[in-house]
């Protein structure tokens, strides 16, 4: 078994390097023992900051960020990339650049106030560094097109004045646009670097070190007990345990590949296509971006940018993330039903009562974590005491296991969650006492020591996990920086507004079409900087609500991982699957309908996300038109699984799955009498299949 287990391993090591370069651990040789420790020091810096040990100016913080990226990341991609020794070379001076800028922004941190408008010689040296190590770093970890697109928009800022009008600007010196892009908080070191060096980071922590502790597992054996059972159980397990995973990982493509690895063969095995078993993995994935609290960091992004408390992000969040699961629960129920897939045997399930039982602790750091959210603590004080929870339960989890009395250990737990209470009192000094006592507790054994390095582990792999997008965020930043220089957005922006004037669906899809288009082969959050910038406020214009228009854009970034023909997270399924990754991307758009459906409905409704606003609150009030928005959309969407499998019951012939799709179609559409059509035509598909109750042949 450990052998299977440890083959399992590294095939799923296997296959995420083929789609990050930094997917492997760190090699054992001396530079990689190096790194090791250099990751596990990037993590404490952060540690520090965000618990207020080290407290030092937001410009600072934000460049000595990005220069441990940089020292980090060239040496690891090299290693990474199998280069050779000239290779090496070139990514340690790059390297050593990365530090060299952070070094100069520390140490001249005050003069570079002073003579801000003004630059030196020096100030221009160091700041080309800053930016050709930014994007060589990305280009290497991510490929050619973010790089690109952020290129175009650097020499859109120093030639844009050549260009016809309205697109040209009045003109900048190079000087004025490296002094914008490398200097201050509107460039690299601009929200989505600040964002990246305070929640995102200590959240992808958080989920390193949950991970660490078995938190796969224990979502595995829940669902599995949960709902391995029912009809098509297999799928079913995939959809929750992927998605309660994607939660906290914050990454839908290592989410693919991590618990990929053990769905898409369960699902293989009970009789699910190959396609169709990739389709499902990619689609819930993906999902877990959406579904709160952690909502793959862009959530605590969305908020910075907007101005407003977390919990409002995760309240418009909640009800469409509930229907993206709901939609992809009833597409793999339809396609067992087609197909006569039973669930799992009870011998091949493990039992959630057992798995709660011995794994609940791994759930009270989550459960404080999204209290403290909603009891509107800051993210950044949020997620620090979530990770000294974290931190504290395995330990005490360690130290525990040492007693032999069982009143012992329950009276241990009992003081340590009473130390742990603490810090509602002292605050985080409090937690970090406990833990420092914690691991001088645990240094005095051997199965400390082993659970001390798991920590230990665990802060590498939470900073090597942290570098794709830590550098996304600081080359995204050349985008706002020449966007708030130039004002760029407006053109673009401008011209989905005339648009709209006319016809606000069209400028939607117009908007959804920019959406995915960026997103090929662009990260999430990158993905989402950037056109929000371009088409939040355009959409603003148009009376969308604030939150709603980045949500709109949030959720087709997101969904370009599963389009084709790029659909990285399909691709990512492809090699466990044994399937084209385009085949597994046209059935993931088909089981993630609702992610294409809802950002549509909910500019028309508002209330779809909890949001006020909308002629329907305004006619009905607001409880009942979020009641009838969301009725309307499960009837939807599941009408459109109807029509897609093919199967409601029994085989739906063509004209039956047809009446479906207008129905789906007229309720999903916002004009005049399309919501009465849509539901004669829900009534009429109804006593049809109704009527045809007996099963046909197909």
């Amino acid at each position: 078994m450990t052998g299977q287990t440890a083959a399992e391993h590294g095939r799923a090591e296997e296959l995420a390097e083929l789609h990050d370069p930094l997917a492997s651990s760190f090699p054992p040789s001396l530079t990689g023992r190096f790194l090791f420790w250099l990751a596990v020091a990037f993590s404490l810096y952060q540690i520090s900051i965000a618990a207020h040990v080290i407290d030092l100016p937001s410009q600072v913080m934000r460049a000595v960020h990005v220069g441990f990226l940089m020292a980090l990341g060239f040496p690891l991609l090299a290693l990474g990339r199998g280069f050779g020794a000239p290779l090496r070379t070139l990514c340690t001076l790059f390297a050593v650049a990365g530090v060299a800028v952070a070094a100069y922004q520390w140490i001249e941190y005050t003069p570079l106030l002073m003579r801000a408008g003004d630059p030196t010689l020096t100030d221009l040296v160091f700041g080309c560094i800053a930016v050709v190590t930014v994007f060589v770093a990305a280009w290497m970890l991510m490929g050619p097109a973010l790089p690109i697109i952020c290129g175009l928009f650097l020499c859109y800022a120093l030639f844009g004045q050549h260009l016809p009008s309205p697109f040209n600007h009045r003109g900048y010196a190079f000087e004025q646009v490296v002094e914008q892009i490398a200097y201050g908080t509107e460039g690299i070191y601009g929200i989505p670097t600040y964002v990246s060096a305070t929640y995102i980071f200590l959240f992808i922590l958080f989920g390193s070190f949950l991970e660490k502790a078995g938190m796969i597992k224990l979502f595995t054996d829940v669902s599995l007990g949960l709902v391995g059972h029912r009809m098509g159980g297999a799928a079913k397990v995939s959809v929750l345990s992927s998605g309660l995973m994607g939660t906290i990982s914050g990454s839908g493509v290592a989410n693919v590949v991590t618990t990929g690895q053990f769905t898409i063969p369960l699902m293989k095995r009970f009789g699910y296509r190959s396609a169709f078993a990739g389709g499902v993995e990619a689609t819930a994935s993906m999902g877990g971006q959406i579904m709160p609290p952690v909502m793959g960091a862009v959530a605590f992004i969305m908020a910075e940018t907007l101005g407003v408390q977390y919990v409002e992000v995760v309240k418009a969040a909640l009800v469409p993330a509930i229907l993206y699961f709901a939609g992809a629960f009833w597409m793999v129920h339809l396609e067992a039903g087609k197909r006569d897939l039973r669930g799992l045997s009870a011998d091949e399930m493990p039992s959630a009562r057992k798995a709660l039982k011995e794994g609940w602790y791994l759930i009270l750091p989550l459960a404080v974590l999204v209290w403290l959210l909603f009891s509107g603590y800051t993210p950044l004080f949020a997620g620090t005491i979530g990770l000294a929870l974290t931190g504290m339960l395995i330990l005490g989890a360690a130290i525990a296991m040492g007693f032999s009395s069982m009143a012992v250990r329950v009276i241990f737990w009992i003081v340590l969650g009473l130390c742990a209470s603490a810090f509602f009192k002292f605050g985080i000094h409090a937690l970090l006492l406990v833990l420092a006592v914690l691991i001088a507790a645990c240094a005095a054994f051997k199965g400390g020591r082993e659970t001390l390095a798991v920590c230990r582990d665990s802060l590498a792999d939470g900073a090597k996990t942290a570098l794709p997008v830590g550098i996304a965020c600081a080359l995204v930043g050349v985008i706002i920086g020449v966007m708030t220089l130039t004002g760029a957005a407006n053109t673009f922006g401008q011209f989905i507004v005339s648009v709209g004037q006319n016809s606000l669906f069209l400028s939607l899809v117009l908007t959804m079409i920019t959406c995915i288009i960026l997103g090929m082969g662009i990260p999430t959050i990158p993905n989402y900087i950037i056109t929000s910038s371009i088409a939040g406020p355009a959409l603003l214009d148009l009376g969308v609500p604030l939150i709603v228009s980045h949500m709109f854009v949030f959720y087709f970034g997101i969904l370009a991982d599963l389009t084709p023909p790029v659909a990285l997270a399909c691709f990512a399924a492809a090699p466990i699957a044994k399937e084209s990754g385009l085949k597994i991307s046209f059935e993931a758009i088909k089981v993630a309908a609702a992610g294409f459906v809802v950002p549509f409905m909910a500019v028309y409704t508002p209330a779809l996300m909890l949001q006020d606003g909308g002629a329907l609150a305004g006619a009905i009030g607001y409880w009942p038109a979020v009641a009838y928005i969301v009725l309307k959309a499960l009837i939807a969407l599941a009408l459109w699984g109807a029509s897609v499998i093919g199967w409601l019951g029994r085989p739906l012939a063509i004209w039956e799955r047809l009446i479906a799709v207008a129905a789906a179609f007229t309720l999903v559409a916002a004009l005049p009498i399309t919501d009465e059509i849509g539901f004669a035509l829900a009534v009429v598909f109804g006593l049809l299949v109704w009527r045809r109750k007996a099963p046909v042949s197909a």
